[in-house]
């Protein structure tokens, strides 16, 4: 049985490669589609990878700065579906720089970070800046990295300034299961269930509002993860 989830596994990702490559090439031909190739893509994916979404509270529309923990490629693909705008993550510059896939990036202006560079943040909130004021709400993974699923690592300070300097309504959301569902790094794919979960708007007048929207987010994620049972 092992192995021939290992192999299921392994055309699935094939598959989810070769989506990639297909909707960049579309993206390409087809750039004021970008949006709606996006949305399709991650549906599509959905339903081939047999993954269900459960919302627990309601995303809120009027926020224009979203933080979320990061543990798969899945974390992306639940909001390029479920997101009725046009959102615009934050990427590390390595991801823009990788040759053809780097364009996912580069066509719908997504906002690379050279994490190298202190500098590389004033170009960040002057890029931030100009997306929100053409109703692109910012998506941003604080933890800077992918972690194992199980918790939430230590927030960067990006969110937070970018917060500050631009005034920006947050809303921090969770995501609990992706991880196990979506594994690319142990070619690991399951059918089943996660939850994302949105927390309300962070209080950004306060000092310690990041490093108390990881502690809520920790909660959150500790908590879900009992309900779901992975084994």
């Amino acid at each position: 049985m092992k192995i021939l989830n290992k192999i299921t596994s392994f055309f699935l990702l094939l598959e989810l490669l070769f989506s990639i490559v297909i909707t960049i090439s579309l993206m390409c031909v087809l750039p004021k589609y970008q949006r709606f190739l996006r949305r399709f893509w991650a549906k599509s994916q959905r339903k081939i990878l047999g993954y269900e979404i459960k919302e627990i509270g309601k995303l809120d529309l009027s926020a224009n700065l979203y933080i979320l923990n990061h543990q798969s490629m899945l974390d992306i693909m639940i909001f390029e579906e479920i997101h009725p705008k046009d959102i615009c993550w934050i990427a590390k510059k390595e991801i823009a720089k990788l040759f053809f896939i780097g364009k996912m990036l580069k066509i719908p202006k997504m906002i690379a970070i050279d994490r190298k560079n202190p500098r590389s943040m004033a170009l960040i909130l002057s890029q931030a800046k100009e997306q929100i004021a053409q109703n692109r709400p910012i998506m941003i993974f604080p933890e800077g990295t992918r972690s194992d699923g199980e918790s939430i690592l230590k927030f960067h300070k990006g969110a937070d300034i970018l917060a500050k300097k631009l005034q920006l309504k947050v809303q921090p959301i969770v995501i609990a299961g992706s991880r196990h569902l979506l594994d690319t790094k142990k070619l690991s794919t399951r059918r089943g269930k996660l939850v994302v979960e949105y927390l309300a708007l962070a209080d950004t007048s306060d000092e310690n509002w990041l490093q108390k929207a990881r502690i809520a987010m920790e909660h959150s994620l500790k908590k879900n993860l009992k309900e779901l049972n992975f084994k």
